[in-house]
């Protein structure tokens, strides 16, 4: 963060300094919400949690090096009081981006959003100095302590940002505005949650209408190929540009294929030229992604031989989003459990099969060890039904379902597709995946792990390695 005094940040939040005696100490360090995180000169922002209260570590924070806690009351130690400790936070961020002046890319989409903002950053890193959101911290607490970590030297800001109804990305874009707007897609997750499709579409758009007009910089980076988000450009002042492989599209990809071990290959276009991208990560779903981030860098002025090089480096930042390792013993775990919903299992299930192609040849199987899809409302059984079938139509090896009742619909879904003899099986819980797993695996099998993150499956892939030796990034 750019180096605020605590008499600055006091009137930049409304607050009142307490217990401070020199309101000229300028914080210098990054503002955290976790004590365990403070480094020399840090603003501890405390937050008052169901289960934790912040407020309860204001003193161990200072001790570890904290200049000052940001707090909704007195805590003993030097502190700027607010009446809300979020709203603060968020216009501590809202100034400092101001100041700054870096160019802000926002972007939203219902499936994706981490992958491809990993992606971005890779992007840009290679052209200019540049911050960007870690793992999924996209809402209104992540947000602001993202842009709390840009400086004067910062160029570019990547911030991706969720939503859980309407109106929250048109807060989210009140605290820091972005020049550059990028909506990935328009899919079912939180449908439940929105109501719709329309529903869910209106709220992304918010990211568009917030945009400024072409005339001031102003750029909606729209997916082609998506029938709910191209028809966005009329919600906006801002120039649009396309991405998909839509023949208008302004970047798009030709020749879209597939290596033995499930990595997309293709030819990038650009407005100024082509180059070839064979990406790192695994399935096919990644190639929209890829055009995504090609598409921000092109608006940023990068050239298409830096982006399909940029991109063709590029890895996994982010943890247990279709991450690959290889055991010693030749089993390859796929942990994608962070999250799910019907496009992502889809598109995992789908990169499973590809992989599957190498494994198959070596007498592999594949292994699709899925659990429930939160917040799908009434959608809920049909959409893990046709999951369960997807599996099966993708001739996937062995599916594993895991848990309850949705965990039923799976398993029901794969049987009524035709899979009624041991290629599916429901087990009650993570450690029942495990145990038969245990039991099953042989080298050569590709184990993909799957299901929202509220179920907590990941504990799946991770005892499957904790005992075996591994080798990350297959």
């Amino acid at each position: 963060m750019i180096a605020l005094s605590l008499a600055e940040i006091a009137d930049i939040t409304g607050g009142r300094p307490h217990d401070i005696p020199d309101p000229s100490v300028r914080i210098t360090g990054p503002v955290v919400i976790d004590s365990r995180q403070v480094e020399p000169g840090s603003l501890f922002a405390a937050f008052a949690g169901e289960q934790v209260d912040g407020h309860d570590y204001a003193e161990r924070a200072v001790a570890a090096g904290a200049a000052a806690v940001l707090a909704a009351r007195p805590v003993g130690v030097p502190a700027v009081v607010v009446p809300d400790v979020e709203k603060a936070l968020g216009a501590l961020a809202r100034a400092v981006v101001g100041r700054l002046g870096t160019d802000v890319v926002a972007l939203t989409g219902s499936a994706g959003k981490t992958s491809t903002k990993d992606l971005i950053a890779q992007v840009l890193q290679t052209h200019a100095p540049t911050v960007w959101t870690p793992g999924s911290l996209n809402n209104e607490i992540g947000l602001p302590l993202t842009a709390l970590k840009a400086t004067e030297e910062t160029r570019h800001l990547v911030l991706e940002m969720g939503a859980r109804g309407i109106g929250h990305i048109n807060y989210l874009t009140g605290l820091t505005p972005p020049r550059i707007g990028l909506v990935l897609n328009v899919g079912t997750a939180h449908i439940g949650e929105f109501g719709g499709r329309e529903q869910i579409a209106q709220a992304k758009g918010e990211l568009v209408e917030a945009l400024p007009a072409a005339a001031d910089g102003g750029i909606a980076v729209l997916n082609a190929d998506d029938p709910l988000v191209r028809p966005m450009s009329a919600r906006t002042k801002a120039r649009t540009v396309l991405f998909g492989e839509a023949e208008d599209a302004d970047v798009r990809a030709t020749g879209v294929r597939m290596t033995p071990g499930g990595q997309p290959s293709f030819t990038l276009h650009t407005p100024t030229g082509c180059g070839e991208v064979t990406l790192r990560l695994y399935g096919e779903h990644h190639v929209s992604n890829a055009l995504a981030a090609a598409a921000v860098a092109h608006v940023l002025g990068m050239s298409t031989e830096e982006i399909a090089t940029a991109l063709s480096g590029a890895g996994t930042l982010s943890r247990w989003r279709m991450e690959v390792t290889e055991r010693a013993d030749g089993v390859t775990i796929v942990n994608d459990a962070y999250n799910a919903n019907p496009e992502s299992m889809r598109a995992a299930l789908r990169a499973l099969a590809a992989m599957g192609g190498a494994a198959r040849a070596d007498g592999g199987r594949t292994w699709a060890v899925l659990g429930p899809m939160a917040e799908l409302g009434d959608a809920s059984l049909a959409e893990h039904d046709a999951v369960g079938r997807l599996a099966v139509r993708l001739n996937v090896s062995k599916l594993v379902a895991v848990g309850g009742r949705e965990a039923s619909w799976l398993q029901l879904g794969a049987y009524n597709e035709g899979s009624w003899g041991e290629e599916s099986v429901l087990v009650s819980d993570a450690q029942a995946a495990v145990d038969l797993l245990r039991s099953e695996l042989r080298p050569g099998d590709v184990v993909l792990v799957k299901a929202s993150r509220s179920i907590g499956l990941e504990r799946v892939a991770l005892a499957l390695l904790e005992r075996e030796g591994e080798v990350a990034g297959r």
